[in-house]
């Protein structure tokens, strides 16, 4: 399992930096959408997979393995799928990216780093396998993420 999983990681990893290498050179907006939207859909499943085990029967190694695979797309450089336009358009469905994203680089510049080290603790403290210290982690991941939806993301 730790193999499939190390795989799916090293393969999202891999196709993360390859995406970004083609979204600087070629890449229409809509690929960008739609590779930016996929890694937002992965990150929230993994979400939901540690969730769903702080709430019920707790197996390390399965939260260990969604942590690590937000980590890995937080650490993604996935900030060279947001070129100026990407805020119109649609990838897989209409972007809820804002305009405001392109404007207000001062929270930018907080929101995108708090993430980032949100991410980064929660695959270290992840792999400790202390389901309160996961808990009390999880909870500071969600509100990095809600930092940037809140000033960023349209809603639904």
């Amino acid at each position: 399992m730790h193999i499939a999983i190390k795989s799916l990681v090293a393969g999202i990893t891999l196709s993360a930096m390859a995406g970004v290498t083609f979204a600087q050179t070629v890449g229409k907006l809509e690929d960008q959408i739609r590779w930016r939207q996929s890694a937002y859909h992965t990150m929230a499943w993994s979400m939901a997979r540690i969730k769903a085990n702080i709430d019920g029967t707790y197996n390390k190694e399965q939260v260990a393995e969604a942590a690590n695979v937000i980590q890995a797309i937080a650490n993604s450089k996935m900030g060279a799928l947001y070129q100026p336009g990407s805020d119109k358009g649609k990838g897989w469905k209409e972007t809820r990216l804002k305009p405001e994203f392109f404007t207000d680089k001062e929270t930018l510049g907080k929101v995108g780093p708090a993430f980032g080290a949100a991410a980064n603790e929660m695959a270290k403290v992840a792999a400790g396998g202390d389901a309160a210290a996961v808990k009390a982690q999880f909870g500071k991941l969600g509100e990095a993420c809600k930092g940037c939806h809140d000033k960023f993301r349209k809603e639904e």
